[in-house]
């Protein structure tokens, strides 16, 4: 099973293959619009600046699971990161990415690259750490999402290749991109 292989919902409710997407490098990452990370939509819109035309592509998943820092609307969302950064590259519906709720492509995404910590020199990783360590203890042995803005890098083949934690400097997610392409 790859990337391929799943379905997900545009902004206006209809199923969008991620087939259409094949032969493409893809980030896949979860969004919120009042986050401590939110600024990443500039570095994100950036990356996708610099190599859409080479066949990268950017898969923004709004989540409102982690503090309640997605709220509003589908549409709300989209306003926001139009407005406030200039973003371009696809957003869909918004979604869960834990949990029984979970939809099926982050259930496989986790599946495939697990949780494999924080960035130690990153400002906000005690603050997370202090924080889901009171919620789970055993929070470093799971594979699911931990926060906002958790990205995943697919090669053009749909196979899942890197996860990187929401603390991962911008500088190294887009050496691994420029790899794959």
């Amino acid at each position: 099973m790859n990337i391929y292989d799943f379905t997900v919902k545009a902004k206006n409710g209809t199923e969008v293959s991620l087939k259409d997407y094949e032969g493409k490098v893809l980030l896949i990452v979860n969004t919120a619009t009042e986050c401590g990370f939110t600024p990443q939509y500039e570095e994100l819109q950036k990356l996708y600046d610099q190599y859409a035309d080479k066949g990268f592509e950017i898969l923004d998943f709004p989540c409102n699971q982690f503090g309640n820092q997605a709220p509003g609307t589908d549409e709300d969302i989209k306003q926001f990161c139009t407005l406030n950064y200039g973003v371009k590259y696809s957003q869909f519906s918004k979604i869960e990415v834990n949990g029984e709720n979970a939809i099926p492509l982050y259930k496989h995404l986790v599946s495939q690259k697990g949780f494999g910590g924080f960035d130690p020199n990153h400002k906000l990783t005690s603050v997370l750490e202090n924080l889901l360590g009171e919620a789970n203890p055993n929070f470093k042995n799971e594979p699911d999402i931990k926060w906002n803005f958790t990205k995943f890098l697919v090669d053009r083949a749909g196979n899942v290749v890197e996860r990187f934690e929401p603390t991962e400097d911008m500088k190294h997610v887009e050496a691994k991109i420029k790899e794959l392409l």
